[in-house]
């Protein structure tokens, strides 16, 4: 069975504007993953730098 051409064309169309759609979404789940990384290393680096801190304000009160 043949389709129409205005069919064709339509499901042409259709098959660009989902591969765009997906694509979007692809890069929106990069976008938030590299986000997440970027917070827990932050969180990490926030958490050495205060255990850092208390230390040397430790040694200072020992002195």
């Amino acid at each position: 069975m043949t389709q129409s051409k205005s069919r064709q064309n339509a499901e042409i169309a259709f098959d660009r504007v989902q591969s765009r759609f997906f694509a979007h979404g692809r890069a929106v789940e990069e976008l938030q993953t590299e986000e997440q990384a970027r917070q827990a290393k932050t969180q990490r680096l926030r958490e050495a730098r205060l255990a850092r801190d208390e230390a040397k304000i430790a040694e200072l009160a020992r002195s």
